[in-house]
């Protein structure tokens, strides 16, 4: 069975040693100091290690039951979620107020890294119940945060995000559920509902259901949309619960993979909801879940690739096939361990330079967010949204890829269910799916997202990026970081000018190329990643540290990086400029 350990100090080298945590202004950045995040990840990692690690396989391989409309969770969940509470792990990031921690929202993501690694299926009680949590908190009236927040909070009620139904995913301008309006102030809300993922589960006391829905007399499509909350009970005055709601499980999805979450249709008949913010502006309170939920499913593509790489490298050491090319170095076995074979370490290396690159780009991409809400900067506000498609598109595609790059070095038994590896390729594949599919993300990336507020932003990133160069480039050891990042911003700035003068006149053309150039961000955040690290891991060395070993590794991986990943933007860009047309060439009847 896969194993899980924490990468408890590649996490503290990011936050301490890259980003400079404690040192910043940001409100709760002072707090975070080496011993204290040391001692919370730690503990965090044990759970994980211990506790959820271990309910993974079970979760994959007895999935969930629905039993005269309740759902049954994997043997071990309940047990597992009662400790996960009362640990406090669920508010870690809230506010005080309402039974939270209020930590930073960096380390959250931090912990929700390795609880994602070690258990994805499970971890997504919690992560939807936070991110409803955030929404209501975001667009809540007074007193349904205080009704709402502090048992969800604390996971004893969870939450859920309801927006698909059977004809309708991405264009949710085309729902059907109805919200009538009662003399009371509430609703009466009818529909159905897919894909709903933890929509019923025995693990807490009520469900609180965040669901879209149309009010009779609005505006059509996506500008008559409203979000409505709507427990699984009823709340009494006193905060007990009452009668069940018109809401109800009426089947659950048979998926690929995540088996241990319970993904649930959901049928409102109806059912009592509370309008959360404004009429009609729906989306607008569901993206404040979205977006978070986004870059938590970016941070699930890493955790996922991490998990699996951690147990190709222990069975690539492990496993005898063949012998090295250039001479034994095994003499006293039969054959030499799979390490030693060049494209064995080349996959290795493919996970290995991806997973900590992109674990950079998520904190930091976190410590964006912490500004934005912490510190109300608005330029921080602008990056992370330029970034969060970036964050969620790129790194589910690569993390899945790598997930399959670490089944191929098991080869065979790679295959096999008994050796957990195809768990991780299964799991992986729906975060490219949910929360906006991948090509989704592109198309609002380079339609929306290059010219927001007059393309500040996107002009601000390369800045940045051009500064780092530039400040850089006389550091003996980062010549090797240096050029490469300069040639693929270059290459992101060529792509991004090809929209500017194709997106008008040529739409469909310049939007085939959207993927193309989604990839070529995130391997330029990844590369400016690795060139921080890189100057960070210098600076170590310069002071003679114990664990020279670790820094000289980041080094080395980060120039495998540079050297034969951050290419690809080249590849990229050739195809968006000369490739885009033939796509659209095709006529239907073609496909």
């Amino acid at each position: 069975m896969p194993s899980y350990t924490a990468p408890v100090k590649d996490l503290q080298f990011v936050l301490h040693e890259v980003l400079k945590a404690s040192a910043s202004d940001i409100s709760g950045y002072s707090e975070l100091e080496p011993d204290f995040t040391a001692a919370v990840l730690e503990e965090a990692g044990k759970i994980c290690s211990d506790v959820l690690a271990p309910l993974n396989a079970v979760g994959d391989k007895e999935g969930c039951s629905l039993e005269n409309g309740v759902v049954r969770v994997p043997t071990g969940f309940k047990e597992a979620f009662d400790q996960v509470r009362e640990g406090g792990w669920t508010g870690l990031d809230m506010p005080e107020e309402y039974g939270g921690q209020n930590m930073p929202y960096v380390l959250g993501t931090a912990v929700g890294e390795m609880f994602s690694a070690s258990n994805q299926a499970f971890t997504m009680y919690q992560g939807l119940t936070h991110g409803a949590a955030s929404a209501i908190l975001a667009h809540g009236t007074d007193a349904q945060k205080e009704t709402f927040l502090p048992k969800m909070v604390s996971c004893e009620w969870t939450g859920t995000m309801n927006l698909t139904e059977p004809h309708c995913g991405t264009d949710l301008g085309l729902m059907r559920t109805k919200a009538e309006p009662q003399d009371d102030g509430s609703f009466k809300l009818s529909g159905q509902k897919i894909f709903i993922s933890s929509g019923e589960h025995e693990m807490a006391d009520n469900i609180i259901h965040l669901v879209l829905a149309k009010i009779p007399g609005g505006p059509d499509g996506i500008k008559g949309v409203s979000l409505f909350i709507v427990p699984k009970f009823m709340v009494n005055e006193d905060g007990s619960l009452g009668a069940r709601n018109g809401v109800s499980c009426g089947a659950l999805e048979e998926k690929m993979g995540i088996h241990g979450n319970s993904t649930c249709v959901m049928n409102y008949d109806e059912a009592t909801g509370y309008l959360l913010g404004t009429e009609h502006k729906g989306m607008r309170a569901m993206f404040t879940m979205m977006n978070e939920a986004r870059i938590g499913v970016g941070m699930q593509g890493v955790a996922q690739a991490e998990a699996a790489y951690q147990n190709a490298v222990v069975y690539a050491k492990d496993r005898l096939q063949g012998r090295d090319v250039t001479g034994v170095k095994n003499p006293d076995g039969p054959a030499d361990p799979l390490i030693v074979h060049p494209d064995v370490r080349r996959m290795l290396m493919d996970q290995k330079s991806f997973v900590e690159g992109a674990r950079a780009f998520i904190l930091w991409g976190s410590s964006l967010i912490d500004a934005a809400h912490r510190a109300g900067d608005k330029d921080a506000d602008g990056l992370i949204s330029l970034m969060t498609p970036v964050i969620k598109g790129f790194l589910t595609d690569v993390g899945y890829a790598m997930t399959v790059e670490a089944q191929q070095v098991y080869g065979g038994h790679g295959y096999i269910e008994e050796w957990g590896m195809s768990q991780f390729t299964r799991d992986a594949r729906i975060a490219m799916i949910y929360e906006g599919a991948n090509g989704v993300q592109a198309l609002d990336l380079v339609g929306r997202k290059l010219a927001q507020d007059g393309g500040k932003h996107v002009m601000a990133f390369f800045e940045m990026v051009k500064n780092f160069c530039a400040e850089q480039k006389d550091v003996e050891g980062m010549e090797a970081f240096i050029e490469p990042l300069k040639k693929a911003s270059k290459d992101l700035q060529a792509a991004g000018m090809f929209f500017m003068q194709n997106g008008m006149k040529n739409p469909n053309a310049a939007l085939a190329g959207s993927t193309d150039f989604m990839h070529m961000m995130g391997h330029v955040c990844l590369g400016l990643m690795w060139a921080r690290m890189a100057r960070a891991s210098l600076d170590a060395l310069a002071s003679s540290p114990a664990d020279a070993a670790f820094y000289e590794t980041k080094l080395a991986t980060g120039r495998y990086y540079m050297a034969r990943r951050l290419p690809a933007t080249a590849l990229h860009l050739a195809r968006i400029e000369s490739g885009a047309d033939t796509v659209m060439a095709l006529s239907e009847d073609q496909f």
